[in-house]
């Protein structure tokens, strides 16, 4: 890393803590209450319950992870080719950077970071997990899908075991020679499922019968699955009355779609959290990997857990969906289509999963950006 490089993610330091550091002072970001106060009573008791925080750890956490989300998304940009994947420490409330250049290592911690050299970039493990992308068409059912893991610096291929036979092992050993040391194998005990349902309760049903959960409003109307719904199907609420219908429509591949709002359907900025109040959105942006994640979902109210990954493919019965968030948080049947938020900042919707919220899963989102790119939206924030 040269001079300019090493001056420019040392300038980061201002831009991280918000302030000049003292001399003999460590340039960290020191974290404020703000995050907390915004959160909801439901949130804040949702991520102690899930995560088993205290409400002291709780707001630490909270004002922790939104410094290092801005300073992750610098960071990731300054490093440049050299960049290894970053993850959120939970234990010690930084941010993680990996780089494949030992010159960086000094230049990251001086911005707030804790850093790691590590063998392999990004830029490797994104080509091997799209090599694995374009195998999906010949994976034995037994495979249930592929991320990149930044923390390990590999891609994990996850298998269920109870599938698995000599197709499995002939498919993973076909990904293994993908890379040298770049792949994992992990055994899991369940298949992920959409989690569209069909049965009587709140949020939004389709042509009068399954329900999903609504994502967030948009400019016009709301996004949510795409499994839920294809172009031109009604959506209701619980009390029979039409909210509008789907305008767009993507899955498999994708798991998205937005639903156009009827003419006198009242749009809010917000996400019903399930005890009475609200948390108003103010913004999208992305959190790290290693973040705490709330969601809303008609079926199970709130629950939260912390990023796995990004860009995992998750292979369904239905067809595999690329570019999903991988998380810890549960999800049930119902609960698809719904939101997923850190702090007041719009992460994505609800795709599917595996478990259940009484023994704990496994549940992964469709990034909310990416739905908004895709048909030109605009996040409504408060």
């Amino acid at each position: 890393m040269n001079r300019t490089l090493a001056a420019r993610i040392t300038g980061v330091v201002l831009l991280a803590a918000g302030t000049v550091a003292a001399a003999g002072m460590p340039a960290t970001a020191e974290p404020t209450t703000t995050e907390a106060k915004t959160a909801t009573p439901a949130m804040f008791a949702a991520l102690q319950r899930d995560l088993g925080l205290s409400a002291e750890q709780a707001t630490d956490r909270l004002a922790r992870e939104a410094a290092a989300t801005g300073l992750e998304t610098r960071l990731r940009t300054l490093v440049g080719a050299d960049f290894a994947g970053s993850w959120f420490d939970g234990t010690t409330g930084k941010l993680v950077v990996g780089t494949t250049d030992a010159a960086d290592l000094a230049a990251i911690r001086a911005a707030g970071a804790d850093a790691r050299k590590l063998a392999n970039s990004a830029i490797t493990l994104d080509n091997v997990k799209a090599q694995l992308d374009k195998l999906e068409g010949v994976a034995p059912k037994s495979v249930t899908g592929w991320y990149v893991d930044p923390s390990a610096n590999q891609v994990v291929v996850t298998v269920n075991k109870s599938l698995e036979d000599a197709a499995t092992t002939a498919f993973t050993a076909r990904a293994s020679a993908l890379g040298k040391g770049t792949v994992r194998v992990d055994e899991v005990t369940e298949s992920p499922r959409t989690l569209a349902y069909i049965r009587g309760g709140d949020a939004y049903y389709m042509n009068g019968g399954g329900r999903c959960s609504i994502g967030f409003a948009v400019q016009g109307g709301f996004v949510s699955a795409g499994h839920c719904g294809t172009r031109g199907t009604s959506a209701t609420n619980s009390r029979g009355e039409r909210l509008g219908q789907f305008y767009g429509s993507s899955f498999p591949g994708n798991d998205y779609a937005v639903i156009q709002a009827y003419s006198g359907v009242t749009l809010y900025p917000y996400v019903n959290d399930y005890r009475g109040g609200n948390v108003v959105l103010k913004g999208s942006q992305e959190a790290p990997v290693g973040a705490s994640v709330c969601r809303s979902g008609s079926t199970t109210g709130w629950h939260c857990g912390t990023i796995q990954a990004k860009n995992q493919t998750v292979r369904y019965q239905e067809g595999a969906v690329y570019g999903t968030t991988r998380t810890s948080a549960c999800a049930e049947p119902g609960d698809s289509g719904g939101s997923w938020v850190t702090g007041q900042q719009a992460q994505g919707v609800t795709s599917g999963g595996s478990g259940d919220c009484s023994s704990g899963g496994t549940t992964y989102f469709q990034p909310v950006n990416e739905i908004l790119n895709a048909y030109g939206l605009r996040l409504l924030t408060g």
